[in-house]
């Protein structure tokens, strides 16, 4: 299994449903991406009664489950094998994700030294399963 999180506090969310942009609805040239209503009149920016809710700093979640995964760790990306010695002493809080951009061979040395550091890494088989797999067929 490796190693496990922390004890940590449940993750509470005070809004689940997503913020769209005013008359997104109407009018398919307005996307769903939230912008800030600007407008003079605008009903949402007056906050009245019955119209959609404003976003505000109050349904911020807590920082303390701020950013956390489902796995109970915090991520941080990792380039180069030097990268992983941030997290030696920190392993029981954050975990490692590989960047995409690297080659088979350099995530190979990753994710073996990380097993050396006894450091968690959230995409740590992704493409070199699929390497091994291509290089015992040819």
């Amino acid at each position: 299994m490796g190693v496990r999180p922390l004890r940590r506090k449940k993750k509470e969310r005070k809004r689940h449903k997503r913020f769209i942009r005013f008359q997104s609805d109407r009018f398919m040239r307005v996307s769903e991406s939230w912008r800030k209503p600007r407008g003079i009149d605008g009903r949402i920016r007056r906050k009245k009664r019955g119209q959609k809710r404003l976003v505000n700093i109050g349904y911020a979640n807590d920082v303390k489950t701020r950013h956390i995964l489902p796995n109970g760790f915090k991520k941080l990306l990792i380039r180069n094998v030097g990268d992983l010695e941030l997290l030696l002493m920190n392993n029981r809080s954050f975990c490692g994700e590989i960047a995409r951009t690297l080659s088979v061979r350099q995530k190979a040395a990753i994710a073996k030294r990380a097993l050396e550091l006894n450091v968690r890494l959230t995409n740590g088989k992704g493409r070199l399963q699929l390497a091994e797999k291509n290089a015992q067929e040819n």
